[in-house]
């Protein structure tokens, strides 16, 4: 998989939409060549997995721009591993496209709204579109750096 194009020059929501989507490419490209049986294997204690990253980046996607922004819903607490799950019938394929969509959503639901918008959010407080395009990028960057260490291990020899 080919990373979108890096910009450095633009409005600043160029820039974060730039740097969001390479991290979402970069997070699917963690995955991308593995087999079934090495995107659900694990090597940690804790639910993650190759295929378990881009399931709960879905998640993500869904909980921030369409239950949060859209319908002001609660996001889950900080610790919560439910969206980590993957089904035994899921593919590889289809959590990836889980994502895709979830992500092409994601992009249609942000255009309607400014980055200095707002949202109260029960936990956090008052809460910008800003911030979310920041916490979407920390959180995709963290787990393709997850994904690259969990890919070198399982075809590593």
């Amino acid at each position: 998989m080919t990373l979108p194009q890096r910009i450095t020059d633009g409005s600043e929501r160029d820039l974060l939409e730039n740097m969001l989507d390479r991290n979402r490419a970069g997070l699917i490209d963690t995955v991308h060549g593995l087999t079934e049986e090495q995107a659900r294997r694990r090597l940690v204690p804790s639910l993650t997995t190759p295929i378990a990253l881009i399931k709960h980046a879905a998640a993500a996607e869904r909980v921030w721009f369409q239950t949060f922004l859209e319908t002001g819903g609660d996001t889950p607490r900080p610790g919560e591993t439910a969206s980590f799950a993957v089904g035994p019938g899921e593919t590889l394929a289809e959590v990836v496209d889980e994502f895709r969509c979830a992500s092409t959503l994601s992009r249609q639901i942000a255009a309607r709204y400014q980055l200095d918008d707002t949202k109260p959010h029960p936990r956090a407080g008052t809460v910008s579109i800003r911030w979310i395009y920041l916490l979407m990028i920390e959180e995709f960057a963290r787990h393709a750096g997850h994904g690259d260490i969990l890919r070198e291990q399982l075809t590593a020899g």
